[in-house]
């Protein structure tokens, strides 16, 4: 049986639990921050460089947390953090430069709350497939929480021996969560495939031409899953707040698997446009002069008018599109400690694709 942690005394009502949401205005930290604000027993904290706007049951905190003494400044204050929801990163050109800095945060963020509030109970890092080694080529699929691991370097192993050997004399545990490739909203971001989708799809209907996959040949029918960010922020407060979920990863994904043969057309009819051939190129070449194109669109819809670096993971969008080799992993961990939600990823897609439009992010 699996029960959740007491939030409250026997015969009191209902506390108070106070989330640090780290990383806020990434597309997961950001979904994670509404979901926990809209359970109504949550008081969420926001801490991103960026910072934001206050909204009912949360603020934020803008801060660089590989600066120590800015974290202590901003975050040793905070005396009632019950749960750490860690979702930051920061980019670096290889993987051996991923280590340092991304650590180093965790590190600051962790150190400080646990020294600052007596209340904290959980540490909940997100993760991702990197930790099979699915960023280095073809690998064990489908990948399984109990995998053997790859040599390193490689900062998501790095920042869960952390909290492994951190934890062991604490009053607190850990759960981490490894989620595919997170489709929601968010601007301003290295890692956002459905911006990726969504503008490209665009400008390709503004110049009147016919979407085309423009990945690796082979990755066109590559086996692959995503996570919706909606689906991801349940499944991430359900492992922090569930018992026998302490100590434990969970590979977490919509529960269907597509290939981009047969989904890319279906996002073609979302756009009004014909598919033709897929044609490799890389989107971080092609798409580098876009940006009077992207200007004129949002003249012309009357866009919101984010800037065109707002708007662009290009970068990332190479990074999906090249994987010619099976992206998938299992989830039924998850399901057999009692995470049982699932989400259709074609809807998913129409679904954020709806929201963009109704934010004037696209036409």
């Amino acid at each position: 049986m699996i029960h959740s942690y007491a939030t409250h005394p026997a015969g009191a009502g209902p506390a108070e639990k106070v989330a640090l949401v780290v990383g806020a205005q990434g597309v997961i930290g950001r979904t994670l921050v509404e979901h926990l604000a809209g359970l109504g027993d949550w008081e969420v904290i926001g801490v991103s460089r960026r910072g934001g706007p206050p909204a009912p049951r949360v603020r934020h905190v803008a801060v660089d947390l590989l600066d120590l003494d800015a974290t202590r400044a901003a975050l040793g204050g905070l005396r009632t953090v019950t749960h750490v929801f860690y979702a930051a990163y920061q980019d670096r050109p290889t993987w051996a430069e991923l280590v340092g800095p991304n650590l180093a945060m965790l590190t600051n963020v962790v150190e400080t709350v646990d020294a600052a509030s007596p209340a904290l109970r959980h540490v909940s890092l997100m993760q991702g497939y990197k930790v099979y080694g699915a960023h280095l080529g073809p690998f064990r699929t489908p990948a399984r929480e109990s995998d053997a691991g790859h040599m390193p370097p490689e900062f998501n192993v790095d920042q869960q021996a952390y909290l492994v050997a951190r934890s062991r004399d604490a009053a607190w545990s850990w759960s981490a969560i490894r989620p595919s490739v997170v489709c929601g909203f968010a601007t301003g971001t290295p890692m956002n495939l459905v911006m990726v989708l969504a503008v490209y799809a665009s400008m390709s209907k503004e110049l009147g031409l016919p979407l085309r996959f423009p990945g690796a040949p082979g990755a066109y029918d590559a086996l692959l899953e995503v996570t919706d960010a909606g689906l991801l922020a349940k499944a991430t407060v359900w492992a922090a707040t569930t018992e026998a979920c302490a100590g434990q990863a969970f590979n977490i994904n919509n529960g269907d698997l597509f290939r981009w043969s047969e989904l890319w057309p279906a996002i073609g009819r979302y756009f009004g446009l014909e598919v033709a051939p897929a044609l490799p190129m890389r989107l971080d070449s092609v798409m580098a002069d876009k940006e009077e194109l992207w200007k004129a669109m949002t003249a012309r819809h009357g866009l919101a008018g984010h800037a065109y670096q707002e708007v662009s993971s290009w970068g990332f969008g190479d990074a999906v599109f090249s994987w010619d080799y099976d992206m998938i992993a299992d989830g039924s961990k998850a399901r057999r400690f009692g995470f049982h939600e699932y989400v259709e990823t074609e809807t998913m897609f129409h679904a954020l694709f709806d929201d963009l439009r109704r934010r004037r992010v696209i036409p």
